[in-house]
């Protein structure tokens, strides 16, 4: 479905987030004829740039970053319909010039007065553009228009910061006009979590306390820090992954089936699950939540630094860069099935995935035969780097003895749907202009996350960690981890 006419604002314009992923999202839905025709872009940044040099920038970019082969005159057309605005973020005066440019914009294309702006800033600003943004009459809805603010994470540190900064935006906007944005649901992966589930016949009804003996969410990556040393430090991987990423993919995967696939439907399920995990007490954040911090390694290609010499980070530094975490959901679905949880930098393998291990079958078949151990079933659901989902069970291995064999049944995006190009935000911008905020966070879902998290927070922050740095870069981090699992007769799944 085409999108109605709109103009997109970007601040943080001249940003590696811009280049990387926003215009070549922007191009590839040209492509597929998914924008309107009347449609323009404004940049707005502290850069000294001008609208000449922006384009002259971003068609340089471009070459480096687009994801697809895209025809010529569709990327004139939308580099043509593309402005920049310099200023500070702090600065009413530049509110007024972007003001006019957008109008200019506007009657230069025959634009409608809707449109909706993306914050690709440090967090230290959302507050204050939102608030310049109503002050200079930029967020007003008249005549059937609409605005809309699609807000990167983080979205706040904790549950404090998040309230006060759900209160600023809320003081200039309504719930429905924000836009909490998570990349991770741009993929195709976790939107067919839902479709899996709730489509599918033979899933739903094992999807339980009778049937699943556990969960296991991952998501590591293989690099440190890189350039985010002054972002990372202040915030950690807990922060980091755990209250956006993991427990969106945890929402997904836990809730109860909506009553549609409309947004607050949706939402509302998930905001459930989030309300339902167990508030970790001192004492289960000590035994229950594991942190750790990678020391120098290697990864099979080369030496890696330890995190406290990475750029920008304090040598003595107590940031965990991972952290596991075993959580109970307490409703009738998830009784007494803990969900594991896990994220890390500088680790062996790029993967994000859940893992559900179903329970073990009887043994009384087999008591007379040749077999010793009943292997369980496993769906594995991959969201990167390949998208694909499996499920392993067990078949009788050919010959005259009853030997059982584990195989896996697999379903592979790339294969059978041909490899995707996409950069994950094609969807999102979309969905934004359609006004579907269905993969977008709620204010409510955004702070149910912090509460699960904060009793973990204030404990290591009240006791800094002693031993780190306690795993080596290019392992799956601190022996504690593995020891979390061993403690309840399970492992981590070996991941390939």
């Amino acid at each position: 479905m085409t999108s109605t006419s709109c103009m997109m604002v970007i601040f943080g314009a001249s940003g590696d987030l811009t280049k990387r992923k926003l215009i070549p999202a922007l191009c590839n839905l040209a492509q597929a004829k998914l924008l309107p025709p009347q449609f323009a872009v404004v940049g707005f940044s502290s850069s000294g740039l001008t609208t000449a040099a922006f384009r002259e920038q971003l068609a340089r970019d471009f070459q480096t970053y687009a994801t697809n082969p895209i025809e010529p005159n569709v990327w004139e057309s939308l580099l043509n319909r593309t402005y920049y605005v310099q200023g500070d973020f702090q600065n009413a005066a530049a509110y007024d010039r972007l003001k006019t440019q957008i109008d200019e914009a506007r009657r230069e294309h025959d634009i409608a007065p809707s449109r909706f702006f993306y914050l690709a800033v440090a967090p230290a600003f959302f507050s204050e553009i939102v608030r310049q943004l109503g002050a200079a009459g930029l967020t007003r809805e008249e005549n059937g228009s609409w605005t809309r603010m699609i807000i990167e994470k983080p979205f706040g540190r904790d549950v404090s910061s998040a309230r006060q900064l759900n209160r600023d935006i809320k003081g200039v906007l309504d719930e429905r006009q924000i836009y909490r944005i998570d990349h991770y649901l741009g993929k195709e992966t976790v939107q067919n979590i839902m479709v899996f589930r709730f489509g599918n016949s033979i899933f739903e009804p094992i999807w339980n306390r009778h049937f699943i003996d556990h969960v296991q969410i991952t998501a590591c990556e293989t690099v440190g820090v890189e350039h985010r040393g002054r972002y990372y430090d202040a915030s950690g991987a807990l922060r980091d992954m755990v209250p956006n990423h993991l427990f969106q993919l945890l929402s997904l995967t836990a809730m109860e089936p909506p009553v549609s696939f409309d947004a607050d439907a949706v939402r509302g399920k998930q905001v459930e699950v989030l309300h339902a995990i167990q508030t970790p007490s001192t004492e289960e954040v000590l035994t229950k939540m594991v942190r750790g911090q990678y020391g120098a390694g290697s990864n099979g290609h080369g030496h890696m630094v330890a995190y406290r010499s990475e750029s920008d980070v304090a040598p003595d530094s107590n940031t965990d860069t991972f952290a596991a975490l075993k959580l109970s959901i307490d409703n009738w679905r998830w009784a007494d099935v803990p969900f594991y949880l896990r994220t890390g930098k500088s680790m062996a393998k790029r993967v994000t995935e859940i893992a559900i291990q179903f329970k073990r079958t009887p043994f009384v078949l087999f008591r007379n035969t040749a077999i010793k151990d009943l292997h369980t079933n496993r769906l594995v659901i991959r969201i990167q780097p390949d998208e694909s989902i499996s499920l392993r069970f067990g078949a009788k291995v050919p010959g005259p003895a009853m030997n059982v064999g584990e195989v896996d049944m697999d379903f592979d995006y790339a294969r059978d749907f041909g490899k995707s190009h996409s950069t994950g935000y094609e969807r999102l911008l979309h969905d934004c202009m359609l006004g579907d905020a269905t993969l977008f966070q709620r204010a409510d879902m955004v702070e149910a996350g912090w509460n699960v998290i904060q009793p973990v927070l204030d404990v290591w922050n009240a006791l800094p960690c002693r031993n780190f740095p306690n795993y080596a870069a290019g392992t799956w981090g601190p022996p504690e981890a593995d020891e979390l699992m061993r403690r309840d007769g399970r492992h981590w799944r070996p991941i390939e």
